[in-house]
């Protein structure tokens, strides 16, 4: 084995292992929700047909979710956080207000979901966005900075430059915002992702109005 060799096979283990680590920490959280939901509607003494009608969730998806048999997904814990009246925080097991951790606060723009994870400035910005099904045809956009995401649920068409790829649930991909792009969902159903963008060495005012603009072209162009 020759050097590039080795060291293609050393980046393809690294990638794996990082999809890896970061599957593992997703899996973890969402297998408390379910228990969490019990608890709650136990709490209030609700029925699941209860639940049900007050959610518009159907009463075999709300029990495979307490039962761990469903994979929580932002828009069916949006309307039972409402209902329960609590936070998304309180659904996924997030300590109280004073942790370090960031509160989730969903808000909803030209049809995607959007949840912001990071709140610091710096050359990290994270977000976690439902995607719907779009059937219209990819307008790339480009600007400094790069990008990394990773497939909750659904299939997600990515386009960079002059590739054209699907990413299954589970799957990650990474690319420099410079090169044109564009992403959209694919398939029966809305896409669930958490994306982070990046730039190198700005850690000021720069870097956010990057982070912004990015955001906007992610959500057709309304970020605020």
């Amino acid at each position: 084995m020759d050097e590039h060799e080795a060291r293609d096979e050393h980046e393809a283990t690294d990638g794996h292992e990082a999809r890896d680590e970061h599957e593992a920490v997703v899996d973890a959280t969402l297998e408390q929700v379910g228990p969490r939901l019990q608890a709650l509607r136990a709490r209030r003494g609700a029925t699941l047909d209860a639940v049900a009608r007050s959610t518009g969730i159907s009463k075999s998806t709300l029990s495979r979710l307490e039962t761990g048999q469903r994979r929580p997904s932002l828009e069916l814990l949006l309307p039972l956080a409402r209902m329960y009246r609590v936070s998304l925080d309180d659904l996924v097991g997030a300590p109280e207000t004073g942790d370090p951790r960031v509160r989730l606060r969903p808000r909803r723009v030209n049809g995607r979901t959007v949840v912001a994870l990071t709140r610091q400035p710096g050359e990290r910005h994270a977000w976690k966005i439902i995607v719907p099904r779009d059937a219209s045809e990819p307008k790339l956009t480009s600007h400094e900075g790069s990008s990394w995401m990773y497939v909750l649920t659904g299939r997600i068409r990515l386009v960079v430059g002059d590739s054209d790829v699907m990413l299954e649930a589970g799957e990650v991909a990474e690319f420099d915002t410079r090169t044109p792009h564009w992403f959209g969902a694919d398939g029966e159903s809305d896409a669930e992702i958490l994306t982070i963008f990046g730039t190198t060495g700005d850690h000021g005012p720069r870097s956010a109005a990057l982070a912004t603009r990015h955001l906007a072209e992610v959500l057709g162009g309304a970020a605020r």
